[in-house]
């Protein structure tokens, strides 16, 4: 436990406290975030809606750009300046008082996430190798549902005084904690005086591979395989979506109290704390990270059926068919992660760590924005037929996962040298 929330190396402890406020940060924003831009700014749903999905696609844009610009000045100064600027975004919105602004500041603030997602798998393929890797990405993932916990509670008190005053401090507050997250990046580089030159990219040590693998010194999007894996991944990643978007929706069809909405969150907060490290062991071999991620699948698909059953029960069994989906649901989340992280890293050329890693961050933010819509397109307006249909989705793009680790297996990966 102490290495997962006060890690002894001096890379990971800086991560880990950037992570923190950066989590703390998160679970205030969510909560008070639409009722911000509602009730405070004066923004119709709609607006908030479009505003959010133009902002989405400067993520993905900045997704790929912050990981070719990390092999170039460093993953730890994207990083950095990233996290401040989502910061200075988030201050602003509280000067935002039409559309056009409101629209500006969330193109900035989700910009720059996306840019902070991307150089930090950056910063740990080039620092980290092999199990030691995704063992990180996996303490990192547990100190982000925590902390994103501890954040939803203290936003809890702007909803107790449910005031325009109570909503505009508690996103100050966002802002702050993110210009907190920055500083321990910010100081990482004179801490650890050999992590600049293991950030960027040497041209000199890059080394030419096989044909069959990625080519050295070329864009991973044309490693083929690596655009297959980043594919199959997202769609799989798409249960985010699913979780905070279709089973809120969902519940409040069922005979199930929406209270239960807030059951399920905090189970999934426990499942991934207790088990995201464990079922990371193992994935920094690649075809085991694609057994796991088709293992996910299934059991992703198994949570579709299992809430779309809950419709038809009574009070009781549609919390009780809710809470062993939502299990389902919370288990396939974490082997999705542990084996699409080892993917991510494992078939990454890792002179290019970079941009590879931008272009896979890239995808999980093509779900997240296209996540929302399939879903309520799907599961929401048509029932059983739309839940079926995403079981099988999750079943498809899992068992391509594993296809393609598969056919990774044996084919030479250049070492990274610590």
């Amino acid at each position: 436990m102490q290495q997962t929330f006060f890690p002894s190396d001096r890379v990971a402890r800086s991560l880990t406290l950037s992570t923190m406020a950066f989590a703390l940060s998160s679970g205030v924003f969510y909560t008070v975030s639409a009722l911000y831009f509602t009730r405070v700014i004066g923004l119709g749903a709609t607006t908030v809606g479009l505003g959010l999905g133009i902002a989405g696609g400067v993520g993905v844009l900045a997704a790929y750009t912050a990981g070719w610009l990390s092999d170039r000045v460093g993953a730890h100064h994207v990083q950095a300046w990233a996290t401040g600027l989502n910061g200075l975004a988030m201050l602003a919105y509280t000067f935002a008082s039409d559309a056009v602004v409101f629209t500006l500041v969330a193109c900035l603030a989700i910009g720059m996430r996306s840019a902070s997602g991307s150089s930090k798998q950056a910063m740990l393929a080039r620092w980290y190798t092999g199990p030691e890797r995704v063992e990180v990405r996996a303490r990192m993932r547990v100190v982000t549902n925590v902390f994103i916990g501890l954040g939803t509670v203290a936003a809890a008190a702007a909803l107790l005084v449910d005031t325009p005053a109570a909503y505009r401090t508690a996103m100050l507050a966002v802002g702050v904690l993110l210009l907190l997250a920055a500083l321990p990046l910010a100081r990482l580089g004179r801490q650890v005086p050999e992590l600049a030159a293991r950030m960027v990219q040497h041209a000199a040590t890059e080394q030419p591979t096989d044909e069959q693998g990625p080519q050295r010194g070329s864009s991973p999007w044309r490693d083929r395989r690596y655009v297959a894996a980043v594919a199959c991944n997202s769609v799989v990643a798409m249960h985010f979506g699913l979780q905070t978007v279709g089973v809120p929706l969902w519940v409040a069809t069922t005979e199930a109290p929406t209270a239960m909405v807030a059951v399920l969150l905090v189970l999934n907060t426990v499942v991934v704390a207790s088990l995201q490290v464990r079922a990371s062991r193992g994935t920094h071999d690649v075809r085991h990270a694609g057994v796991t991620v088709r293992r996910a699948s299934w059991l992703l698909a198994a949570a579709c059926v299992l809430y779309a059953l809950a419709g038809y029960g009574n009070l009781a069994a549609a919390c009780a068919l809710l809470v062993v989906a939502a299990l389902a649901h919370s288990l396939g989340e974490i082997l999705g992660e542990a084996g699409g992280w080892g993917m991510a890293f494992e078939l990454a050329d890792p002179q290019h760590a970079g941009a590879y890693q931008g272009l896979s961050q890239t995808g999980y933010a093509v779900a997240s924005m296209v996540a929302p819509a399939l879903v309520t397109a799907t599961a929401i307006e048509h029932g059983t037929v739309g839940w079926l249909g995403l079981a099988a989705l999750f079943v498809v793009a899992g068992t391509a996962a594993a296809i393609v680790a598969r056919g990774r297996v044996g084919k030479p990966t250049a070492a990274v040298v610590r």
